[in-house]
């Protein structure tokens, strides 16, 4: 009797003990979808409500996210990131993926996605195995707007609705306010597709790095070079997977591999809801532009840099409607996956591939699972 009831006794014990780790694992959880499933990810919102998410996220995923301010703007505002990274088990060192939205403040589709990328993270990481080690490697660095100044003073009323450029003072002699910031790296600045008006969209600022906001990113992106493996900046519009160079006399040295790697990204897109992206540089399906942060990003040594350009192709351009938001952060979302995806196997799994389109047969299964799983749910 006394050895039955000692065993009673311990598995009582046992079974309390387990009752806890079950209800505290479930309360993470909860807290985790709670601090996204709140929030309207079908809605553009202002940048107090975004600092407001941010700080959400990261307080319901301590384990996951924290966050970071790296710069200020003009108007000294903050420039914060969420980075999403789990502790690695074997202690080794994890590796960085760069993504940013939000530098042209017109194309509010795009902080919408950075927004949309971090729930989804958030949301199936626990429960999706292959995410999980991803993570464990990775560290990924999301900042939802960079020009901060330039997405506020579009919120302002109608007239400003379609303002591209950041808010610094204008030049000696003149009354025109900003520069483009994605023409003001130091990557080839100042030689094509750019203008030294102040007055002008494309304006390039005084010299590579004049304004706060993208000196921020090359400082603290120029610090991590070594450790970064890949760096996407989300604008709009056109449907595009822009890959270096935006000079129309410079190639990547690993151009036929980016191609590779965007062309399946794009197949990963349109799988979700039949929306074509087209994939290549610049000056091939576009037009040429020099000082953008996709090519600095190359031009430092980070192997893959690409330019999504997300909906659409010219009905509503940077007006796109709340209800499409959905739709292209589902398409978004595949394509990023598919490119983080990649550049992970390659770095952790394999040492080397020899292109995209094998790869893309390793993880085809895969890259379907989350397509099906997310249906269900201009001047760049």
């Amino acid at each position: 009797m006394e050895k039955e009831t000692l065993t009673f006794w311990i598995l009582g014990w046992f079974l309390l003990i387990l009752s806890g780790v079950l209800e505290t694992s479930n309360s993470s959880l909860v807290e985790s979808l709670e601090s996204t499933q709140g929030y309207d990810y079908s809605k553009y919102h202002s940048m107090d409500e975004i600092y407001r998410w941010m700080e959400d996220v990261k307080q319901g995923n301590p384990e996951l996210v924290s966050s970071a301010v790296y710069g200020h703007t003009y108007e000294e505002r903050n420039i914060t990131l969420l980075k999403l990274g789990l502790e690695n088990p074997e202690g080794r060192e994890k590796k960085v993926i760069w993504v940013d939205c939000g530098i042209h403040a017109r194309e509010w589709i795009a902080p919408a996605f950075c927004q949309w990328f971090v729930k989804e993270i958030v949301n199936s990481y626990k429960t999706n195995k292959k995410l999980e080690q991803m993570l464990q490697n990775l560290d990924i660095y999301v900042t939802p707007v960079i020009n901060v100044d330039g997405y506020i003073f579009t919120w302002a009323n109608d007239s400003t609705r379609l303002w591209r450029k950041s808010r610094s003072t204008p030049p000696p002699g003149s009354s025109c306010y900003g520069v483009d910031l994605n023409r003001n790296f130091n990557a080839n600045w100042g030689t094509v597709g750019v203008s030294f008006d102040s007055c002008a969209n494309t304006y390039c600022g005084k010299s590579p790095g004049s304004e706060p906001e993208a000196q921020a990113v090359m400082d603290f992106v120029g610090k991590m070079v070594n450790q970064t493996l890949c760096f996407l900046t989300i604008h709009s519009a056109g449907q595009l997977i822009l890959l270096p160079y935006g000079h129309p006399e410079i190639s990547a040295p690993n151009y036929d591999e980016l191609v590779s790697v965007g062309e399946a990204a794009a197949a990963k897109m349109k799988k979700v809801h039949g929306m074509g992206y087209t994939v290549g540089t610049s000056p091939q399906i576009l037009y040429p532009n020099s000082g953008s942060s996709r090519d600095w990003a190359r031009l430092i040594g980070i192997p893959f840099s690409y330019t999504f350009e997300l909906r659409d192709k010219g009905e509503f351009s940077h007006l796109l409607p709340e209800e499409q938001i959905q739709p292209a952060c589902e398409e978004a979302y595949a394509g990023a996956l598919s490119i983080i995806t990649y550049v992970h196997e390659k770095t952790f799994n394999s040492g080397t591939l020899p292109n995209a389109s094998v790869f893309g047969v390793a993880i085809m299964i895969w890259s379907s699972v989350m397509a099906v799983s997310l249906t269900t749910g201009v001047m760049v």
